[in-house]
């Protein structure tokens, strides 16, 4: 009988990650230990080790870039986000509200920054960033992070001229922990009554406390079921699982999904995150919302850092690409234009 508890890795993504230095016939995957929340600390330094040097964010001198903080959600304490920008091209552009919050517990402007391609979204479809830094767990519970996220677009649109952004043409975009913070910041505007959102785009989401779903039980993968129990229980607590979850917290929890901005999702069929985002996306659909859903096979959470060159991480990168030509068009200005 199948063991559905552990996915079967596209052979490329299993290659960039096992190692068998033993000899043996047991290899193990490497960097796939699980997160308790004694280890919390040094996944902060590891995330702090990906962080975007400035000659990283110049990108060869096709994007510039500017750190801030912005006022915080009624009241709340200042956010720190990174403005980059292309150096080419003009105004008015689509603007991009990028939530970063690496598994509820880490997070920073300058994190993995190169390793989405979000410099060179910028640099080749003349499009400004937002990176927003959300507040983390536990020391940051619920609301924090979708007070965060929504204050970050409320920045974006009240500033849009300044920003060369055009205020009709703003988007979420979120990856991992992120991509559930930008789920739940669409749901927030829509609640409230803006900021417009032109698109989300979710990239392997974290949506949903429940580990209600066969991908929630992976083990023996990048981000498995221990790690998610525990980024979940450092923003949600005790209620983690339990009936009271708000969908601002858990946006698999919302009941309603009309209304909401045309959505991107994707993930790895070997993704902790799997089943949700199919969930997540089926209902966007059912509900009348445009949806683009991918599922790559073999490909696990964080396939573009871990295989950056297996051809599912290039096939998934490919399609990401093609729909930002689609919502942002025209023809973009970078090296690939053509």
């Amino acid at each position: 009988m199948t063991d559905l508890t552990r996915p079967v890795l596209d052979p490329e993504v299993e290659a960039a990650v096992t190692t068998n230095s033993a000899g043996d016939n047991s290899p193990t995957r490497m960097g796939v230990t699980s997160l308790t929340p004694d280890g919390i600390p040094a996944l902060r330094e590891q995330a702090m080790a990906l962080s975007a040097s400035d000659e990283t964010l110049r990108h060869g001198g096709r994007v510039e870039f500017e750190e801030l903080t912005v006022p915080g959600f009624e009241g709340g304490p200042d956010v720190p986000v990174l403005v980059l920008r292309p150096t080419a091209g003009s105004g008015p552009r689509p603007g991009i509200c990028f939530t970063h919050c690496g598994g509820k517990v880490a997070s920073g402007t300058r994190m993995a920054v190169d390793i989405l391609g979000l410099l060179d979204w910028v640099a080749d479809f003349n499009v400004v960033a937002v990176v927003v830094a959300v507040r983390v767990g536990p020391e940051h519970p619920h609301p924090a992070q979708v007070h965060d996220g929504y204050a970050g677009l409320l920045w974006v649109a009240e500033n849009a001229a300044s920003l060369g952004v055009a205020p009709d043409r703003i988007a979420l975009f979120g990856a991992s922990g992120g991509g559930g913070v930008a789920a739940a910041t669409a749901l927030f505007a829509r609640d409230r009554g803006g900021p417009a959102v032109s698109h989300q785009v979710l990239l392997s989401p974290m949506l949903d406390d429940r580990e209600i779903t066969v991908s929630s039980h992976f083990e023996n993968v990048i981000w498995d079921r221990t790690s998610n129990r525990t980024g979940w229980s450092a923003i949600l607590g005790d209620e983690c699982g339990g009936p009271d979850v708000s969908p601002y917290a858990a946006p698999s929890r919302a009941t309603d999904l009309s209304g909401l901005p045309p959505a991107y999702l994707d993930a790895g069929s070997a993704d902790t995150f799997r089943d949700e985002t199919i969930d997540y996306g089926a209902r966007l659909a059912q509900a009348g919302v445009p949806v683009d859903l991918h599922i790559w096979a073999g490909a696990m959470h964080g396939s573009e850092g871990v295989a950056p060159k297996a051809e599912v991480t290039r096939a998934a990168i490919t399609a990401r690409l093609s729909y930002l030509r689609r919502i942002f068009g025209p023809t973009p200005i970078g090296p690939d234009a053509g």
